[in-house]
């Protein structure tokens, strides 16, 4: 029996950005100079394909300090930790290498310059999520002050409402912040934003190219961890500009082919810490059920690489 056709448009850019691989190739690199076994505080990123493939290799993930014996290696995952988390591993003479991708840690030293400005800060961010918690960690309580939607704005209880600044997670949907950005600018007029916007590069130009394949496709697979912020907004994203059907999967393994009996065209996407592998993976599955035509839908280049911390490029 002839499969049926279809027409698989894949989104560029998709996948691992510079920060997810930096955070990768810095454990790597660490098991690499101090041998098996490093400890690393959370998920360094929010795959269970790398997670596993790095636990396999060496790597034992925790997460709290008090986890890691003082004797051995220990990285800070790439969404940051609040202040008290190196400050800890200061006093306890431990081995600490700081996996923070440098957008998130851009967010962190703008709100420090506001704080020293006697600015509160508002974060527009999910509770709960480690760069949140992370972030909201690099000052006093009570200084960072959270919101989630825009109608949280209006229940907002702040100090003096003509000295706020706003940050937020790097990982949001563009479009939903900037709902939250405008009541916010709404309700406190004299609010200071981002010199520069704070929700990172990848995340940006992966829900850009989600968009450009919308109105093409009549489903949607985005590869990612369900506890992904970037990877879950893509799937928001992707319902948000008309797909009809739109999925999170982590293996070619979870895809529902009985949702997609009868269409004709799908796109594919990845979150930030979805490796390429697991693209293929997914095209390959495709191609064993379809007679599969393979399209690339390119909205962005990306070439940006961030450098690994001295104390790894000194000595491997």
């Amino acid at each position: 029996m002839t499969p049926p056709p279809l027409t698989l448009y894949l989104a560029a850019p998709r996948g691992f950005c510079a920060g997810v691989d930096r955070a990768i190739k810095i454990v790597e690199m660490a098991l690499q100079k101090w041998g098996a076994p490093v400890y690393v505080r959370h998920e360094i990123v929010h795959n269970k394909f790398v997670v596993d493939d790095l636990r396999a290799k060496g790597a034992i993930f925790v997460e709290e300090l008090d986890e890691v014996p003082t004797d051995r290696p220990v990285i800070f995952s790439a969404h940051g930790v609040p202040k008290a988390v190196p400050a800890e591993a200061a006093r306890r003479e431990m081995i600490a290498v700081d996996a923070t991708c440098p957008l998130v840690n851009k967010v962190h030293n703008e709100a420090q310059r506001h704080f020293e400005n006697g600015l509160q800060m508002v974060m527009i961010g999910h509770a709960g999520h480690p760069e949140t918690v992370g972030t909201m960690g690099q000052l006093p309580e009570g200084e960072v002050l959270l919101v989630e939607t825009a109608e949280d704005v209006a229940h907002l209880v702040v100090r003096d409402p003509v000295k706020l600044a706003y940050i937020t997670q790097t990982t949001l949907s563009v479009d939903d912040t900037a709902g939250i950005v405008a009541a916010l600018q709404a309700r406190f007029p004299a609010i200071i934003g981002p010199h520069k916007e704070d929700i990172c590069y990848a995340t940006t130009n992966r829900q850009a190219a989600v968009k450009a394949i919308a109105g093409k496709i009549d489903a949607l697979l985005v590869i990612g961890a369900p506890n992904s912020s970037n990877s879950k907004r893509l799937v928001e994203v992707g319902s948000a500009a008309g797909c009809a059907y739109a999925q999170l999967v982590q293996r070619a393994v979870d895809i529902d082919w009985r949702a997609l009996e009868g269409i004709r065209s799908v796109g594919v996407t990845a979150g930030a810490s979805a490796p390429e592998l697991l693209v293929n993976e997914v095209v390959d599955a495709f191609r064993a059920r379809f007679d599969t035509q393979v399209k690339l839908v390119e909205t962005a280049v990306e070439n940006v690489e961030f450098k690994v911390p001295r104390i790894l490029r000194e000595t491997v």
